[in-house]
């Protein structure tokens, strides 16, 4: 390198003599969760090609980089696995249709014919988004579901529902702290207790609710004894 004079007579930085150069190529966009703002940010998915320079002259290609993402605000450049995390709209939607699964696998498990586990359940579905639920439409969901599937009240969760289980709390695991799945058992807990211990059938929706939300089975028992209790 060789030092450059400023205007003043004090030595600048010195120029660069040799290295290598990243031209960035835009190949998409969209909306991401930005690991560096904290928040949901638009983007710009780039490729890369290295080249050697000579005094600021690109002269030699070096090959390709790994494909990153670039977020609008902060010009930090990501990983393309930061596309996995959902953005917060996103991860609200999920949360709120996971805790509407649970609650009617819950209901299918136990019934609908008693108010209170209605009452329970539509509560917690407002309170996770779902503004106007109410009691009757939870209940003419699960018998419509009852109907469509074949499904009996009060039986063991059979594979349909684990399916469905599954399609919803999958997604959302891994992207929430171990007191935020537990949360989500808790609330079904709760919804199965409002009108009595549970049954063997909603011992088993609650099971299978944990095993989705990979939470092992010994903390699945221990979560369900301690919902028994009152604080």
């Amino acid at each position: 390198m060789l030092p450059v004079r400023g205007r003043n007579g004090q030595a600048a930085r010195p120029a660069r003599l040799l290295g290598t150069r990243t031209a960035w190529t835009p190949v998409g966009d969209g909306e991401f969760f930005c690991p560096g703002c904290g928040g949901d940010r638009n983007y710009q998915r780039l490729t890369g090609h290295r080249r050697f320079i000579v005094l600021g002259v690109p002269v030699l290609p070096r090959g390709e980089t790994a494909p990153v993402v670039e977020c609008a605000s902060c010009r930090r450049h990501f990983g393309t696995e930061a596309l996995d995390h959902p953005t917060t709209t996103r991860f609200s939607a999920m949360l709120r249709d996971a805790v509407h699964t649970v609650a009617l696998a819950v209901l299918t498990a136990g019934g609908t014919c008693s108010r209170t586990a209605l009452e329970a359940a539509a509560g917690t579905v407002r309170a996770a988004g779902f503004d106007d639920c109410t009691e009757e439409q939870l209940s003419a969901l699960v018998e419509a579901l009852a109907a469509d599937t074949g499904r009996v009240y009060g039986e063991p969760c059979g594979a349909g529902l684990a399916i469905e289980l599954h399609e919803a709390l999958d997604p959302l695991a891994p992207h929430l702290a171990a007191v935020g799945r537990e949360s989500i058992l808790l609330e079904g807990a709760r919804i199965a207790l409002a009108d009595g211990p549970y049954t063997p059938a909603e011992r088993d929706a609650l099971s299978t609710v944990g095993a989705a939300l990979t939470i092992c089975a010994d903390d699945v028992t221990r979560l369900l004894a301690a919902a028994r209790t009152p604080s």
